[in-house]
């Protein structure tokens, strides 16, 4: 058996909107492209790996809800690896779906310009929200589950995915190189999507229990979070619970024919 490749700490955002003509929510999802190199045609929720600069604590100046102690203390990690979770949710919600979760709310004609520049690479995530005038607002976030990469697999993420709401007068919208395709479904039917990993499938499951997005955040408030770690045994993940989750085709092909990449 080979070393065991490191996992990359990650953070995914369940965006969740009311369903506005009867009870019940909705969550944003994404299919990535398949031209991508991880999880090409996977169906998901905005997020990636945290970037060294989502660390940097030049960003509690523009900080609004729990501080990055607070969230330390419930992630159950250092300040600084709970600064690059928080940053990395904001700021991976923002550039895939267009999102930014700020206090006071951004204009709408200020949004799509400063995402163009944070992608690009021609400004930090830090210095746009003081180009907007506006404050990271992560008391938007609950942190609701923890997923681990198996062992066995090349391309490892310590992955930490959280709730939020879509703000009133918001929207979603999908950036065309890391999707081809959104959709906001109730978790019940968007549980069925595929192809789709197991993390993107239980979080949705575990969603339907719940009628309104407010019943989730308070849910999240002091929800009980356990790292989930699956194994692969043949085309099949095998979860802690013991219940198994046939591999993405998608996934299985990228496997076999060696694909790297880390998005």
């Amino acid at each position: 058996m080979g070393d065991v490749v490191e996992a990359r700490p990650a953070a995914t955002v369940v965006l969740l909107r009311d369903v506005p003509w009867g009870s019940g929510i909705e969550a944003y999802l994404q299919r990535r492209p398949m031209t991508m190199g991880f999880a090409a045609g996977v169906w998901v929720f905005p997020g990636g790996r945290v970037d060294e600069a989502d660390r940097d604590a030049a960003i509690e100046g523009s900080w609004v809800g729990p501080v990055p102690a607070v969230w330390a203390e419930r992630l159950g990690v250092t300040v600084d690896e709970a600064r690059g979770l928080l940053v990395a949710a904001c700021r991976e919600t923002f550039e895939e779906a267009g999102l930014l979760l700020a206090d006071p709310p951004p204009r709408a004609d200020q949004l799509e310009g400063a995402r163009r520049a944070l992608l690009a690479g021609d400004i930090s995530f830090a210095a746009m929200l003081t180009e907007l005038g506006v404050m990271l607002d992560t008391a938007r976030l609950r942190y609701w589950a923890w997923w681990l990469t198996p062992e066995s697999e090349p391309r490892r993420y310590d992955t930490r995915f959280f709730v939020a709401g879509l703000p009133p007068g918001a929207a979603a919208t999908a950036h065309t190189l890391e999707a081809e395709r959104e959709r906001w479904l109730p978790p019940l039917d968007a549980a069925s999507l595929q192809p789709m990993l197991p993390p993107t499938h239980y979080t949705l499951r575990d969603l339907t229990a719940y009628r309104s997005v407010a019943e989730v955040l308070v849910a999240g408030e002091d929800r009980p979070v356990e790292q989930v770690m699956p194994w692969i045994e043949g085309d099949e993940l095998v979860m802690p619970w013991l219940e198994r989750y046939p591999v993405p085709s998608t996934l299985l092909r990228q496997q076999r024919q060696g694909q790297g990449g880390d998005r």
